[in-house]
């Protein structure tokens, strides 16, 4: 052991100080024959639990710590054993929850447990007053040593040598001084001195450091005597469970099982044995594990509104379906409760459930009320630099003009998108990369290869969209907590580490469709006089609901809504022989398929679809047969690589579930090439071929990052259903919901386009008819005021409730004595002909003439009235009203044009099979992707008068034409049409603009970050 251990260290979670990463800092201090480390970061345990993993990993004690600091006052508080750990929690948490914190008072009521090292000499001697055991003065080599070290004899403190590392070597200083800058915001050449470390402050060896402490020998073997002192075997094994009521466990059982059978007969009506026998069986492993109270928590929650969606492993248990916590009867659907909870599991699984989307923050607001703050916080997500903002933060750091940054700046990401770069490039030929082929002069080289370098780096905290914990005595004794700009409390750490330290989570979600659903339950149960979703209400078992489902109509359905699912759905029920059709299970493939629709399994799908259809196929060894029968030897759910970890490599249980996990945890990648090496040894051993060990392990690794576990596909499809349902029966009132609730895969034009495919008519807004949100009837949809680009919605609020309190308004002077409206809100009303009902002989210019007079006080009864708009100008007001033109279809302006190139209609597509044509689109969405080479082509969806349809856009195409493409054009595309498995799609060949000589596209972009498109930030995921 080295004579000297680190016991002042800050890793990159030292939010924009730090520089090091936590593996980089292990390898350092092992190299140097450390066998202990601490790790004490700014104000917080950020990085805590994964610390206590990386020195594992490197067979290094770890001791946790943290410098606190608050103006002029600092310590380094290390953790002597678990009421030390509690209180330095406690501490954390009032320095950024407390706007009253007293760092000296607070060290000195929190000190049992905690050793204490301090330069601070105001704060050591009042510490020295009331406790003065486990208390040091620090010494670090620099101009205030020599004081120290005087301190440290004049009031007999022990000394104890440090060197406030900030970065690994001393070659990190200037990415130290850049991240300063950064979160100063300021530029290189004004960041104050005292603003950083010195540039001495690097994981030195104890050879460099043993000179300084030459005449204080004491201080370096002191951090031996400290370290000591410290606790090191970390394990954070227990699980933290949320109290019921304040009921002992047995009670709480006994009140689960009561409630688990009166909603099993709800549900069931009749408890067969195989029921009562499914519900026994997980109730001894609930009472096993100690999950009684959270059962019961999560129960409570989810009754607080009508409407959720419990989803993830959870739902594969009958205590959930009994519960009403899910709703997908896993009997029913063959869903294996050991994926959620299972004897041999040790880590504590969460329970998901989604709430509509407006009603989410209110049930957290509940949770909150019932069990106080004191109690309750929120998961953290731990913001870190992503490459876009690290490029623009350094070009500011680096002095450089905003127009030149946005310029240069969008280029270089741009570029990005083309270039094909090895994983192993290192930061500088990334740069290289980038900047010089397009001879961008300096600095932007070396602010390129910086913005690399910080890219990642720990900022600050944000809230989870969901994640919350609820524990039985106090938050703050388990994990710091810090106040989110929200002012909701939030733990310092993200969802992973919370997970691994014990505590147990409940996610609760918003969700888009549920309130689509549920609104157009209420639209429906409006104009029909019935209520739809009692307990006979059965979309799964519903044949129109099904058709739907098998031609792929589902643009607005919750998660099968994408190009790419629609697709799938085509494929697998378009050419699926009739026999098997009648034998398949639509709900079943529809779990399938909400699955296989990932990046990473795509190579699976078209192999899947033949499979489905009848295909032979021989597994890709016989031990796999039965693990991957009900989806025909592919590799769907995340369960399916337990399973297949367990029958090809004989893994057990757990450590199949393990191998699982690590493939969705973005820091474990080490462990899962342990894995994957046990994997190929384990399975050869068992006399599996190499060439098929590789395959398999291929298929496993797609699932790494974003897959589904079937329960969750389950929940999701049921939730399809429901969507698809509605679009099935009441499409007005579905459809107007989709808009209303503004979650969906598609801009709202292409909603509107897809309506009225089905025969809706859309009317313009109406200050007597409209609301806020869309509204529908029959097949009629009212355009909502929410559409309306300028308006308040509180005075709308107002105007909406005096109509429902004393009536319709009767005319413009009516309305206006009675909601004394401002003139920008009156303007937008009567260009977007929300008068026009009520206008009588008044023209759109002679209400405008009226509102301006009303404005300035100077109504008369000689105020003309000019002839009204012209079809065109009204056109564009309509445009600039609702960000599209509402009467007609851009499209509709080309048909003499279209029909002259002999256009083929979007329906018709299917009929020339193999053929060259001509075809019109308005671009409704896009994804851009690479081949297998690297090189970026893109998915493009686009509809004419007649349907929506998808194109392919290869590399050569790609090429030439990407710069004309963007959402709010209309395009004449040339290509040939490619079949397979009865869809089609076009493959274009040439593109032209049709309104290349019409000025400004007609669609505005909603955001920065869908400027070439022009979609909506949310518009890049489903509904939900």
């Amino acid at each position: 052991m080295t004579p000297f251990v680190h016991l002042h260290v800050h890793s990159h979670y030292s939010p924009m100080s730090g520089v090091s990463s936590l593996e980089e800092l292990c390898k350092v201090a092992r190299s140097q024959g450390a066998e202990i480390l601490a790790l004490t970061d700014t104000n917080g345990l950020y990085g805590a639990v994964r610390f206590v993993e990386a020195a594992r990993q490197n067979d290094l004690k770890p001791i946790l710590g943290a410098e606190l600091s608050c103006g002029a006052h600092r310590a380094v508080c290390l953790v002597g054993d678990m009421e030390g750990y509690a209180n330095l929690c406690r501490l954390i948490s009032a320095r950024h929850c407390d706007r009253s914190f007293n760092l000296i008072q607070a060290v000195e009521q929190h000190r049992r447990g905690l050793i204490v090292l301090s330069d601070d000499f105001p704060a050591l001697a009042t510490w020295k007053e009331r406790s003065p055991e486990d208390l040091y003065v620090e010494l670090t080599p620099g101009p205030r040593m020599q004081e120290a070290v005087r301190f440290s004899r004049a009031v007999g403190l022990p000394p104890v040598a440090t060197n406030k590392v900030h970065f690994a070597a001393a070659e990190g200083y200037p990415l130290h001084r850049l991240l300063r800058a950064i979160d100063l915001n300021t530029t290189l050449s004004r960041l104050p001195e005292d603003a950083c470390a010195a540039p001495t402050r690097w994981f030195a060896p104890a050879s460099v450091l043993k000179p300084y402490y030459a005449h204080v020998p004491e201080a370096l073997s002191n951090t031996l005597r400290v370290a000591a002192a410290c606790r090191t075997d970390w394990d954070f094994k227990e699980t933290i469970f949320p109290a019921f009521r304040a009921f002992s466990d047995a009670k709480a059982f006994a009140v689960l099982k009561k409630k688990v059978y009166a909603g099993a007969r709800q549900r069931y009506l009749e408890l067969t044995p195989k029921v009562r026998g499914r519900i026994e069986r997980e109730l001894v492993v609930i009472r096993e594990k100690g999950f009684s109270h959270y059962f019961l928590i999560v129960e409570e929650i989810v009754r607080r509104t009508r409407l959720t969606c419990g989803r993830g492993s959870a739902a594969a248990s009958i205590v959930s379906y009994c519960l009403g916590i899910t709703d997908v009867d896993p009997i029913r659907h063959n869903l294996l409760f050991e994926r959620f909870l299972n004897s041999a599991r040790n880590d504590p699984p969460d329970i998901d459930i989604d709430f509509p989307w407006d009603e989410r923050d209110g049930i957290v607001e509940s949770v909150f009320k019932q069990y106080g703050s004191k109690k309750v916080a929120m998961v953290a997500n731990q913001n870190t630099l992503a490459l876009r903002g690290a490029l623009r933060e350094t070009a500011k750091v680096y002095g450089m003009i905003p127009a030149e940054i946005d310029r240069v700046a969008s280029l270089i990401l741009k570029r990005l998108n083309f270039l094909r770069l090895a994983e192993d490039r290192t930061a500088r030929s990334w740069a290289e990369s980038l900047c010089e082929p397009m001879e961008f002069p300096e600095p932007w080289p070396e602010i390129t290869d910086r913005a690399f370098q910080v890219e990642g780096h720990f900022r600050n905290l944000g809230l989870h969209c969901g994640g919350i914990v609820i524990v039985p005595d106090e938050i703050r004794k388990y994990a710091p907590v810090e106040i989110s700009a929200k002012g909701i409390p939030m733990l310092q750490w993200d969802k992973d580490q919370v997970e691994e330290a014990g505590l147990v989570k409940i996610d609760l979600l918003g969700n888009r469709s549920l309130a689509v659903v549920r609104d157009a339950l209420a639209a429906a149960e409006r104009y029909t006089g019935m209520r739809l979703d009692g307990p006979a209400w059965d979309p799964v078992s519903d044949e129109p609901t099904k058709n739907l489902i098998r031609r792929g109509e589902t643009i607005g359905c919750f998660y099968i809504e994408s190009p790419a699912t629609r697709l799938l759905l085509k494929k697998l029920w378009t050419r699926m022989p009739e026999e098997r059709r009648r034998a398949a299970d639509v709900f079943e493939y529809l779990v399938m398929v909400s699955s296989l629709v990932r990046p990473a399994a795509i190579t699976f799908v078209n192999e899947f679809v033949r499979r489905a259809h009848g295909k032979p196929y021989a597994p890709l060894h016989p031990a796999l047969a039965k693990a991957l029968s009900e989806t025909h030897g592919i590799m769907v759910y995340q369960e399916d690589v337990t399973n297949v970890a367990v029958a090809l490599a004989g893994f057990s249980l757990a450590d199949g579930e393990q191998l699982r996990k690590i493939l969705n945890k973005k820091h474990k990648r080490l462990a899962l090439k342990d894995y994957r090496d046990r994997f190929f040894r384990d399975a050869m051993a068992r006399g599996a071929p190499p060439a098929t060990v590789d395959a398999v392990w291929k298929m496993i690794l797609s699932f790494a990052g974003y897959s589904f576990c079937k329960p969750h596909s389950a929940s999701y499809a049921r939730l399809s259903f429901k969507c698809a349902y509605l679009k099935a029966h009441h499409p007005a009132e579905f459809m107007a919901a989709v808009i209303s609730n503004e979650g969906g895969f598609y801009p709202t034009f292409a909603y509107i386009s897809e309506a009225r495919r089905m025969g809706v008519k859309f009317l313009p807004p109406d200050v007597n008819a409209s609301d806020w949100a869309y509204t529908a009837a029959g097949k009629k949809i009212h355009v909502g005021f929410m559409q309306l680009k300028g308006l308040e919605r509180t005075w709308i609020e107002r105007v909406i409730a005096e109509r429902n309190n004393s009536g319709p308004f009767e005319s413009f002077d009516d309305f206006w004595a009675r909601t004394q409206p401002k003139l920008a809100q009156a303007r937008i009303l009567i260009k977007a002909g929300c008068f026009d009902s009520i206008a009588q002989e008044l023209s759109r210019p002679g209400l405008l003439w009226r509102a301006h007079a009303r404005a300035a006080e100077k109504y008369g009864d000689s105020l003309p009235n000019p002839p009204d708009h012209s079809e065109e100008q009204k056109l564009e007001h309509e445009i600039e009203s609702f960000g599209f033109p509402l009467s007609r279809h851009p499209l509709e302006r080309y048909r003499a044009r279209l029909q002259a190139a002999a256009c083929v209609p979007a329906r018709n597509m299917g009929l020339h099979a193999g053929q060259s044509i001509a075809m019109v689109g308005w671009l409704v969405s896009a994804k851009m992707t690479q081949t297998k080479k690297g090189e970026p082509m893109e998915f493009i969806t686009f509809e004419d008068l007649s349907a929506i349809y998808e194109t392919t856009f290869f590399p050569d195409t790609y090429r030439r034409f990407y710069q004309l493409l963007a959402a709010g054009r209309s395009y004449l595309l040339r290509g040939r049409v490619e079949e397979e498995f009865g869809t089609v799609t076009l493959n274009v060949h040439h593109i032209e603009r049709l309104d290349m000589r019409r000025g400004p596209a007609i669609f505005k972009s909603d955001s920065a970050s869908g400027a070439r498109h022009g979609f909506k930030a949310h518009q890049a995921r489903p509904v939900g």
